[in-house]
């Protein structure tokens, strides 16, 4: 049984939380308690598989496709491209040989171009990117990781740090921790946890005006049996102007089904007051229009609206532009919280705020203001 009085206390199950409950575990640190407030892992890390149905990304599986982040770049994000060789996962590079479609004014038929040749290579895992979830969670002992447990609030008790933890049940109990890593974005953090003294003022400013990466948008997802639109020399990238989708790719899986997906065009604020049945009927029609009939008819589809997930996306969030912002200080420079309270998700990396590589980066940053708290 886990106690009640970790050691450190994880806030989020995404990467970042599962990357640092890793890395600490191989230093030896033993005592700690990662908290999920969802009932599934991942965070902003989604999947569903061949059949449209979501998935647990917390257990592995191959032909699965990516409802969030698909790709990253091993040439200069090399310390996920270690981790994910470490993990014994099996990468592979996009797809882009063939022509792009390009959609320019409404009525015309798309213009084939050259597909953009992505330098360095956009590189995504065999099973998805939920394959790095369920290899992080396979080698951590599940009973410190805890699914439905949402923290509300943190006070500093000079010693420790004492949370109120929502259970799945909808009781709440009391947890102590001597250190809190805070795995989720900075926007989410200030306006869902209530900390007690307050955050400096400044920093809270801060952490609220930092853009969500994802959180306004929305992707489309259609599968299919086969990639038939290779046949007519397509790469399945595509770009419009007449939308709903704004961007296209190929996103089938070696060995498994095929897929296109889009990032959807039209804003978080104007999508509330679309059904989402109506938009995905537009989706596929736009499929229709620019690969032919067949695609107008996937096996499955899905729509994932990040903006209308609670623990994703907050008011701020429906009328952001999604575009990567600057990482905001991830901790007080002084006063009860400066040595007992960070953060660790993607927007808090220097290096790749809101990136795969950003969620590591900063858990490792996180881990090593624990392990050597002077460096």
């Amino acid at each position: 049984m886990h106690s009640t009085h970790p050691s450190v206390a994880i806030i989020g199950g995404g990467l970042s939380g599962l990357a640092a409950a890793l890395l600490l575990e191989r230093q030896g640190l033993h005592d700690v308690v990662l908290f999920e407030a969802r009932d599934s892992l991942g965070g902003r890390i989604a999947s569903m598989d061949a059949d449209g149905a979501l998935v647990d990304c917390g257990t592995p599986g191959l032909d699965r496709f990516d409802l969030g982040p698909s790709w990253f770049w091993p040439d200069y994000q090399t310390q996920l491209d270690h981790l994910v060789q470490d993990l014994g996962l099996r990468s592979f590079e996009q797809f882009g040989q063939g022509d792009m479609l390009v959609e320019h004014t409404p009525g015309q038929a798309a213009l084939r171009r050259p597909a953009f040749a992505s330098a360095p290579a956009s590189m995504r895992l065999a099973g998805g990117t939920g394959s790095l979830i369920a290899a992080l969670y396979g080698r951590l002992d599940a009973r410190r990781v805890l699914l439905g447990h949402t923290v509300r609030r943190l006070r500093h008790a000079h010693t420790h740090v004492e949370l109120d933890v929502r259970q799945a049940s909808g009781q709440t109990a009391s947890w102590r921790a001597t250190q809190v890593l805070l795995a989720l974005p900075p926007r989410l953090a200030a306006s869902h946890l209530t900390f007690e003294p307050a955050l400096p003022s400044e920093l809270s400013r801060g952490w609220r005006a930092t853009p969500t990466w994802m959180a306004p948008h929305a992707k489309y997802l259609a599968i299919y049996d086969t990639p038939f639109w290779r046949d007519q020399g397509l790469s399945g990238d595509a770009q419009s102007a007449q939308g709903p989708m704004v961007e296209i790719h190929d996103v089938s899986m070696p060995g498994g089904h095929a897929a296109l997906f889009g990032f959807v065009g039209v804003p978080a604020r104007v999508r509330q007051g679309v059904p989402q049945q109506v938009l995905m009927a537009h989706c596929r029609a736009q499929l229709g229009r620019l690969f032919g009939q067949e695609a107008a008819h996937p096996r499955a589809e899905r729509l994932k609206d990040w903006a209308a997930d609670p623990l994703t996306a907050t008011e701020e969030d429906q009328a952001a532009a999604g575009q990567h912002a600057e990482a905001p200080p991830s901790r007080p420079a002084s006063g009860p919280w400066s040595d007992c309270l960070m953060g660790i998700g993607s927007e808090w990396s220097q290096a790749f705020p809101g990136y795969l590589a950003g969620a590591l980066d900063a858990a490792t940053r996180g881990v090593l203001s624990i392990l050597a708290p002077t460096a």
